[in-house]
């Protein structure tokens, strides 16, 4: 299927690897240019390099913490005006509600609220100036079905997804389209993270919890970045142009409801 979007330029926020670089991929198949971010400059050049090559697009980087003022400053200098945002941010510690304080709240707020926020903003106008754009934000799973040990990430995720839901449909008449994707497990760094805690406090290995883990899912495996990656470039598309605010699920049927 074409997407409709050669051409298009796009910010992708923690992009070196993991979903976002899935979401990158992606855009770049389809035949957009990219501002790539992450923090640790030499694995977001390797990523830039490998999708250059690969897709024939261009490619620009920006080094820096998104959650930050400057970091968000360094990368809408790079791209003043994106027809594209994908939200993205690595989820706060898990843990128990007597483990978090303010500081800790305020950490999971800024990275995981605020700063997507901020960013959709900061281009909105111009999307809504030029007559179209798209924004996407990767949230989790945990805002439809909240995950005890990720407090954190159920608060501060929920309060973008509020946000999303009022701001889509103010935009959406200036065909600017926003959604929102909602990942279960998938086979990253943060959730090879979570396994090894998993293992330790049950006293098994990482393989036996890999194992019960995707046994749990009705897909029996975990999500891969690639066909995130394809989601979100659909919801990307010129073919989402009536499908405003919504939280579309990845999970693998691990949400158990009639309704999805």
């Amino acid at each position: 299927m074409d997407l409709g979007i050669k051409g298009r330029k796009a910010i992708v926020c923690a992009s070196s690897k993991g979903l976002g670089r899935g979401s990158a991929e992606a855009l770049a198949e389809a035949g957009c240019d990219l501002v790539l971010n992450a923090r640790t400059a030499e694995t977001l050049e390797q990523t830039a390099d490998d999708i250059r090559a690969k897709y024939n697009v261009n490619v620009k980087t920006v080094a820096a913490d998104v959650t930050s003022d400057e970091g968000r400053a360094a990368l809408l200098e790079a791209e003043p005006a994106p027809d594209i945002l994908i939200n993205n941010a690595g989820g706060p510690p898990p843990g128990v509600w007597s483990d978090w304080g303010a500081e800790e709240w305020e950490g999971a707020f800024r990275s995981n609220m605020l700063t997507p926020i901020l960013l959709a903003t900061a281009v909105l106008p111009g999307m809504i100036d030029r007559g179209w754009g798209r924004v996407v934000s990767i949230t989790s799973g945990s805002v439809k079905a909240p995950i005890g040990r990720l407090g954190l990430s159920n608060g501060a995720r929920a309060g973008l997804t509020g946000f999303v839901a009022g701001t889509a449909r103010q935009v959406a008449q200036h065909g600017v389209i926003m959604n929102n994707i909602l990942p279960g497990q998938h086979d990253t760094d943060r959730i090879k993270g979570m396994l090894t805690g998993a293992a330790k406090s049950q006293g098994i290995t990482l393989e036996e919890a890999r194992a019960q883990a995707q046994a749990a899912n009705p897909r029996g495996r975990f999500g891969t970045a690639e066909e995130f990656g394809k989601v979100c470039a659909f919801l990307c598309s010129e073919h989402v142009g009536f499908m405003i605010g919504q939280n579309v699920l990845l999970d693998g049927g691990a949400f158990n409801s009639t309704m999805g």
